[in-house]
């Protein structure tokens, strides 16, 4: 199946926290996390927010309320939420939401930094794209 290793742990519960804005995952090896909506928004593995390839990400800023507004399956491996900016175009396979959730203090330290060396504001809304998409919604 894409998006899964072989003998990879699998989710066994997924619950949606609307008032503390995290995703909270069980899988089967055990462990338990609780992946902020921002951190998941932030890190979408979407063509608009990675890219096509290294170095075409698109730094998310103003993502700090944003709320998950459905959580659809795709197949047995991986789920599509949609956001509440919008955003709907990230599929999450189990890996990639394991990876986000035993990772997270890496990422946030990755994405401050990435802030950082922008000049940018965690809280800023996004720049309005100006001309050339890649023609994704």
């Amino acid at each position: 199946m894409a998006g899964l290793q072989n003998g990879a742990p699998a989710p066994q519960d997924i619950t949606v926290h609307s008032q503390s804005r995290v995703l909270e995952v069980s899988f089967s090896d055990g462990a338990s996390f609780r992946i902020p909506f921002e951190l998941m928004r932030v890190y979408s593995p979407s063509a608009e927010v990675a890219g096509h390839g290294p170095g075409q990400e698109t730094l998310q800023t103003g993502k700090r309320e944003v709320t998950l507004t459905g959580l659809e399956p795709v197949g047995n491996y991986a789920v599509q939420p949609a956001f509440s900016d919008g955003h709907d175009t990230g599929i999450f396979s189990w890996d990639y939401l394991y990876f986000l959730g035993s990772q997270q203090d890496k990422l946030w330290a990755d994405y401050t930094a990435r802030l950082a060396a922008a000049g940018a504001d965690r809280d800023a809304p996004m720049p309005e794209k100006a001309g050339g998409s890649c023609g994704h919604h």
